[in-house]
């Protein structure tokens, strides 16, 4: 069985994926990538398409992995404090959950700060990872609080493996999705087109689950509850 914290954070990525901020970019994304394949036939542009997906998702799942061993490193630094780390880190939760219900809105989580000029295509492969990690440094307004609340639970975690599992399991939940739109981006349009509110629904119960999660760190339940769960990390 999978460790209940590594579920919650594929959730997480797939919610990432579906929100209205992300679900826009994703055809300007996937158009960037599907110029690499210029001048190859049909099928050979679908297969290229995807392969660089594949680099971009590897980009930004490398950033997102290094994000929760940095969370763990600090949680090691104070774990004498992990109790009242845990319980912070509940109130850090219940706040990003709050903002993305749009009860209230945190201002430095709505700063746009993308890097403008894409990677040289010349570099083929690099180009789409280093893509990706433009990508995960520069939008923060679209995944800052779920992946905020993925590295916060990675501080409360007892081991290495387990805070970068949370990491893969984030960038999986965001990068399936996206892999998919390579090889067909036409669902996403129909998406953007048919389901806007559905998109913003998605989120509002995504902020809801958070502020769940937060409320059952500060109490201390979270860790009782995951206890039950097998990891399926070996302790490093």
């Amino acid at each position: 069985m999978v460790d209940i914290t590594v579920g919650l954070a594929f959730v997480a990525g797939v919610a990432s994926f579906l929100s209205p901020c992300v679900l826009s970019l994703v055809p300007a994304y996937v158009g960037y990538l599907g110029g690499m394949a210029a001048g190859d036939t049909q099928a050979e542009s679908r297969l290229t398409t995807f392969l660089h997906g594949i680099f971009f998702v590897l980009g930004f799942s490398a950033v997102f992995v290094l994000f929760n061993i940095l969370g763990y490193g600090l949680g090691r630094i104070f774990y004498d404090f992990q109790v009242w780390l845990s319980r912070l880190g509940g109130l850090v939760v219940i706040i990003l959950g709050l903002h993305m219900t749009g009860v209230f809105r945190i201002p430095f989580l709505e700063y746009d700060t993308r890097i403008q000029k894409m990677p040289d295509r010349r570099f083929g492969y690099l180009s789409s990872a280093l893509m990706g990690v433009v990508f995960s440094a520069g939008w923060s307004p679209c995944v800052g609080p779920t992946l905020g609340a993925i590295i916060t639970l990675a501080i409360t975690r007892q081991s290495l493996a387990q805070a970068a599992g949370l990491g893969l399991a984030y960038s999986m939940g965001l990068g399936i999705p996206f892999l998919l739109a390579a090889l067909g981006i036409g669902w996403v349009t129909v998406l953007l087109k048919r389901y806007s509110n559905i998109m913003r629904y998605t989120e509002i119960a995504m902020g809801i689950i958070l502020i769940l999660v937060g409320f059952l760190l500060i109490s201390g339940a979270f860790n009782i509850i995951a206890s039950y769960f097998p990891n399926w990390t070996p302790d490093l």
